[in-house]
């Protein structure tokens, strides 16, 4: 009996993705404890998210193929309408209106476009697999550009630009054209100048994205205000040195001089620990989940499959480049946690649901590749 429930368990479970995972999670235990100075009943609850969240993962990773494409068109519409109840019903805090009140919890709609969307815009490329042509990614464009539309108006900078992108990686690896991608090029350049230059920029993006952005440039302008976070983050990254200051011994850390220490800059509470050396290791992880999940998109038997599981395996690298932008001083302040490391349940169940769709792309590959 035991025996059939370990092969039970265990027949969905892609074994180098599992490893990887387990090991991010075992950093992740340590180093919130001492983030936190020490708070046992928050790595407690970390540790409770972690079992959920492969419980979730399991339980996807169980799902077929078939079912998934089946799934993808409830999941985008529904995932709209929710987006929309948002605009009318949503619950506001800290000057944005992300959340929907329904009943025995609060959930944010724009987690559930981060599996919704890739999995639409995946199964669209199939149906028309064997006639792509331009007018087919135009409308997929206009598929991602509706959620993402709804997330900005929120707003919600942040989450806008994961969604984004994991609409723009279908687009990629479905065959985007190489002019198009240089035109996308040229006007991200511009985008880039225009919101750096504050006149400009005020007339596209709300004045608070605005002020990140200008901060981001010239943190100095406003040290202790809205240059605090990326100023203590830098500095502290900058005192690991090579080898770092030990567990548990960061002085910014445990001084209480970086803000949001648990969540969106454990980052920088884990180079000033762990130094530069541990920073090439977790990058060195990072990437391994990374090209894993590549491998299973290489191996895919269909072009869903193959889709879904590149746009879900680039989606974790744009998650870590993000956050390590923005502690860093690179990019601005928008809210991303450290993918399975940051303290916080909701990101973390979405992205070992879009794991669960690797090892379930994984379970159907075929046995031979002719």
């Amino acid at each position: 009996m035991i025996s059939y429930l370990w092969e039970r368990i265990k027949r969905p479970i892609d074994p180098a993705l599992f490893c990887f995972i387990l090991v991010i999670f075992a950093l992740s235990a340590g180093l919130l404890y001492s983030a936190s100075n020490r708070d046992l009943d928050r790595v407690t609850d970390k540790v409770v998210f972690m079992g959920i969240s492969l419980g979730v993962l399991w339980f996807v990773a169980n799902i077929q193929q078939r079912t998934l494409m089946q799934l993808a068109l409830p999941a985008y519409v529904g995932g709209v309408i929710l987006l929309i109840a948002v605009e009318f019903f949503g619950i506001t805090s800290h000057g944005a209106t992300r959340w929907l009140n329904i009943g025995i919890t609060r959930i944010q709609p724009s987690e559930i476009m981060r599996i919704a969307l890739p999995l639409m815009v995946a199964w669209f490329f199939n149906q028309y697999q064997n006639s792509l042509n331009w007018r087919h990614f135009l409308i997929a464009t206009l598929i991602i550009l509706v959620p993402v539309a709804l997330i900005l108006k929120q707003p919600d900078l942040g989450t806008s630009l994961l969604v984004a992108s994991s609409g723009f990686y279908i687009l990629f690896f479905a065959g985007l054209s190489w002019r198009i991608l240089a035109v996308m090029a040229v006007a991200i350049a511009i985008g880039a100048y225009t919101v750096t230059h504050w006149d400009l920029c005020i007339n596209i993006l709300h004045e608070y994205q605005c002020r990140r952005i200008a901060t981001m440039l010239n943190p100095m302008e406003d040290p202790l205000g809205a240059g605090y976070h990326i100023i203590q983050g830098t500095i502290a990254i900058g005192s690991g040195g090579l080898l770092g200051k030990g567990w548990l011994a960061g002085t910014q850390t445990h001084l209480d001089f970086i803000p949001e220490r648990t969540t969106d800059f454990i980052f920088a509470v884990y180079g000033e620990e762990f130094g530069l050396v541990g920073n090439i290791v977790l990058l060195i992880i990072y990437l391994a989940v990374i090209f894993r999940g590549l491998m299973i998109a290489n191996n895919a038997s269909t072009l869903f499959g193959r889709l879904l599981a590149g746009a879900i395996s680039m989606n974790f690298f744009t998650y870590a480049l993000v956050n390590m932008g923005m502690v860093t001083g690179m990019l601005p302040v928008v809210g991303v946690p450290l993918p399975l490391i940051s303290y916080g349940g909701t990101s973390m169940v979405s992205i070992l649901a879009g794991f669960g769709i690797l090892m379930s792309i994984q379970r159907d590959r075929p046995l031979m590749k002719g």
